[in-house]
């Protein structure tokens, strides 16, 4: 309601005519409010149907496991909780551990290395037969220490200088816009060894046998990790930065896999994993990189019949890219995108997400508007973003909301 009242005080302001203004402004707010109770946002799907998450809840032999990667900007451990709170409830997990299971990353190779922090929590459903492992991944600690040297601008001897709303505007561009920058330079490797190990962990021990409270690194030659991987699940949520970090992240693995212990080299290669990536930023993110060593060769990798299929990273990669058109930082993939700038060994098929997760407003013939940072954070608290993630769509199981909401074009090969 309060950001409601400021929109409304811009547009009273603009139709304040001599003593009209009291008149001005109610039929003001009852305008926007009439907005708001039609809720005419777009959802657009171009892809083939995926399952999401819920058909594997209930997996006698493993467990359900979701990595969730953060994009730019400082964040703390328990940034996720809302968007958790919100997937539980669409998942019917009504009982959860008591407390979080926390791992402070490192490099194997350099134990004095702080890669962040990794937050597990375990979610079950009433009967305790649905069962869910979500692990969040904090990577920012790695970047801030560079982010220090723009400090002195959000201290008062400059900000004051500034307007207010500027002012939110400055610390807001100081605490995201650097991120991108550095990722291009020598953190980068540290911010893939902090996903890596996040992706060990994850795939590495159930629940019961995670450290807590500890600084350890994970193995992927571990010999349990062939037999976790086998049988378990594995997710990936992203924002922003984070999906482009899981992308690099999956094809460091990729280039490394034959150096790692065979079993868990087949059996990753049995595996499809869906990448859920909100506010996706691909394209943008690869503008001035080289391309994979590996690329254009998806028939050859992929296919039964191909004459490099035994060499695959993954089955399948399921992108599913969630872009809202007013989200200035976000794009859509383009056709001939995943053929030319992804690796092929990792057999990558995506699924477009047209989807306005921040509110339009019609400002009296004056022009529609949206709140472009609502655009670019709102994924992780939109009801439909939720339910595609929990319930996917083309299923017996697809969430009433998706299918009352959104418009569906099937694609095929």
């Amino acid at each position: 309601m309060k950001r409601l009242s400021k929109k409304i005080m811009l547009i009273a302001a603009a139709v304040h005519v001599g003593g009209c203004a009291s008149l001005g402004k109610g039929m003001v707010e009852a305008y926007l409010e009439k907005q708001q109770t039609a809720d005419t946002r777009i959802c657009e799907i171009w892809g083939k149907p995926f399952t999401g998450l819920e058909p594997y809840l209930n997996n006698p032999k493993g467990k359900m496991k979701v990595l969730m990667v953060h994009g730019v900007g400082d964040h703390l451990p328990g940034y996720s909780t809302q968007f958790l709170e919100k997937l539980a409830q669409k998942l019917e997990l009504t009982i959860q551990s008591a407390r979080p299971k926390n791992i402070t990353l490192t490099n194997r190779g350099d134990q004095s290395k702080n890669l962040g922090n990794l937050r597990i929590h375990r979610l079950l459903s009433k009967d305790r037969k649905n069962e869910l492992l979500f692990y969040e991944l904090t990577w920012s600690k790695i970047t801030a220490p560079q982010k220090e040297v723009l400090a002195y601008d959000n201290s008062g001897e400059y900000s004051f200088r500034r307007a207010k709303i500027n002012d939110l505007m400055k610390k807001f561009s100081n605490d995201t816009g650097p991120d991108p920058i550095i990722y291009l330079g020598d953190s980068r490797e540290d911010i893939l060894v902090s996903f890596a190990q996040a992706f060990c962990w994850m795939a590495r021990s159930g629940w019961s046998n995670l450290p807590d409270d500890a600084m350890q690194s994970c193995s992927l030659n571990d010999g349990t990790l062939a037999a976790n991987v086998r049988h378990d699940e594995f997710a990936i949520i992203s924002h922003s930065l984070g999906s482009r970090i899981t992308i690099d992240g999956m094809q460091r693995i990729a280039s490394l896999i034959h150096d790692r212990d065979p079993g868990f080299r087949e059996a990753l290669k049995r595996k499809e994993i869906p990448i859920y990536m909100m506010s996706n930023q691909l394209p943008m993110l690869q503008l001035g990189r080289k391309l994979p060593d590996i690329a254009n060769q998806k028939q050859a990798y992929c296919e039964p019949t191909g004459e490099k299929y035994q060499n695959r990273m993954l089955s399948k990669t399921s992108i599913i890219a969630f872009s809202d058109p007013n989200d200035l930082l976000s794009y859509a993939i383009p056709h001939g995108f995943v053929e030319k700038y992804l690796d092929s060994r990792l057999c990558v098929e995506v699924t477009n997400i047209n989807i306005n997760v921040a509110t339009i407003f019609d400002a009296f013939g004056l022009g529609q508007l949206a709140n472009p940072l609502d655009a670019h954070i709102g994924y992780d608290t939109d009801d439909r973003v939720i339910a595609l993630i929990a319930k996917g769509i083309g299923n017996q199981q697809t969430d009433k909301l998706v299918t009352d909401r959104c418009l569906w074009t099937e694609t095929v090969d």
